[in-house]
């Protein structure tokens, strides 16, 4: 258990390392992601992200695991 909280803390720590080096803490959009705008509105759901860093933390756990 402490492994792996060690592990996510690591990972937490490089993840906000690199959105200060981004401009206005925005990121690329990647294929997948939904982007609806109209006059008086905008809608942005970043779904390619959410299966990007969904995928990456199942490889893991499955290497922690092991």
């Amino acid at each position: 258990m402490g492994k792996t909280l060690v592990i996510i803390g690591l990972i937490l720590v490089a993840v906000g390392i690199i959105v200060q080096f981004l401009p206005q803490g925005s990121l690329p959009r990647l294929p997948g992601d939904i982007y609806i705008k109209k006059e008086n509105f905008s809608f942005y759901f970043p779904l390619g992200w959410c299966v990007l860093i969904s995928i990456v933390a199942s490889l893991i756990f499955w290497l922690v695991g092991k």
